[in-house]
């Protein structure tokens, strides 16, 4: 028997019914074994996947772009690449800039803190610690002369004081900044007036013993040698103060040092980290894992901080002796020995004030390894083929 107009689509061919499964019964429409339209054959819409992201662009995060709007202003970086473009070329250019500034100014820097102290300690060790003793020598022998000049009779030992003591003079006169014009006039009014207290003291011994004679001649040169502001001694002293006050000014290490030599740590500092920055940057975007240019940079400069800085403490610390040995006035028998002590203290300060020319030279050597570690890069970058 055949089966009526109503039957479904699943009869078996034996006039078996085979009943499908009931629409809405778990199965969704379309699932069946007919064949499918083109609608039900689509996947369900989706948004369209992004594009990757090259290797070389990254989402900066804030304080990369506070660094890059912060690089970006160096002169000669050029405008920023705009937003989707490749950054490399900008960012070598960026750090080409930087390191080469940074150079620059700590070469600058730290030759300026340098010569700042070793400047002055060549004219202390050759002028005015050797004046301050040399005053120091022709007081005590005017004082030693004046214990003699009461002797009945001429002695040697006068005579010897007041060579020493003109000797002395004409040690200190050699120093051309001994109080510049002045001091080199006020030490020829001293000799004269050294001569003329020698000559009355002769006249007053050649008298005889207490004749009111040789008492004036006597009078008249003590007064020559202690008149108080005109006298031998008084002028001698005024002189040493002098002498004294430059010395403090060449061996203070004064607020102005102070700064220079923070802002020389500082750029080192700077320099340090933007070379090591570079060298991570150039680690990511190139993956080398070293650039040897850099890496001596590094030393170079720390290197150099480090030897300077050496070389200033020994030299302030020999400076700051020599005021402490020369801020008193020394008795003659000790006076030898200060000599001794202030060249062993001032030793070797030509040879380290002679190095601030390698500061230089190292600047030059700095930038000159930047360039090249930079150059190559910089270069193949900007020639490469589109």
């Amino acid at each position: 028997m055949s089966t009526g107009r109503g039957t479904t689509s699943g009869e078996g061919a034996g006039g078996g019914t085979t009943p499908g499964p009931a629409r809405g019964a778990g199965t969704p429409p379309g699932t069946g074994t007919g064949t499918r339209t083109h609608a039900s054959a689509a996947p369900p819409s989706s948004p369209p996947h992004p594009h990757p992201r090259p290797t070389d662009r990254r989402t900066p995060g804030r304080a990369h772009r506070r660094l890059a709007r912060l690089l970006a202003r160096l002169p000669g970086a050029g405008p920023r690449p705009p937003q989707g473009g490749s950054t490399t070329a900008h960012d070598l250019t960026v750090r080409h800039r930087l390191l080469l500034t940074l150079s620059a100014l700590l070469t600058l820097s730290l030759f300026v803190s340098y010569q700042g102290v070793h400047g002055d300690a060549n004219p202390l060790r050759t002028s005015s610690a050797p004046s301050v003793l040399s005053l120091d020598t022709a007081l005590y022998a005017l004082g030693q002369a004046r214990q003699d000049a009461g002797a009945p009779a001429p002695t040697s030992d006068f005579q010897k004081q007041i060579s020493v003591a003109v000797q002395s003079l004409s040690a200190a006169a050699a120093d051309d900044d001994l109080g510049g014009p002045a001091g080199r006039q006020a030490l020829q009014t001293i000799a004269g007036l050294i001569t003329v207290y020698a000559v009355k003291v002769q006249q007053s011994q050649q008298q005889p013993d207490g004749s009111v004679l040789r008492e004036a001649y006597l009078s008249y040169a003590t007064s020559i040698l202690t008149e108080k502001g005109s006298g031998i001694q008084d002028r001698l002293k005024a002189l040493q103060r002098q002498q004294r006050a430059a010395v403090h000014r060449q061996t203070s290490f004064g607020p102005l040092l102070w700064l220079a030599w923070s802002v020389t740590l500082l750029l080192t500092l700077a320099l340090g980290a933007a070379l090591l920055e570079t060298q991570l940057f150039l680690r990511r975007r190139f993956r080398r894992r070293y650039n040897r240019q850099l890496l001596a940079a590094l030393v170079l400069s720390a290197a150099g901080f480090a030897a300077a800085a050496l070389f200033t403490v020994w030299t302030q610390q020999g400076m700051t002796d020599t005021r402490h040995l020369l801020d008193r006035p020394l008795p003659g028998r000790l006076i030898p020995d200060a000599g001794r002590d202030t060249a062993s203290y001032l030793a070797h300060t030509g040879f380290r004030a002679a190095a601030a020319v390698w500061i230089l030279i190292g600047g030059v050597l700095l930038m000159a390894l930047a360039e090249t570690g930079l150059r190559r890069h910089i270069d193949d970058y900007r020639f490469r083929p589109r």
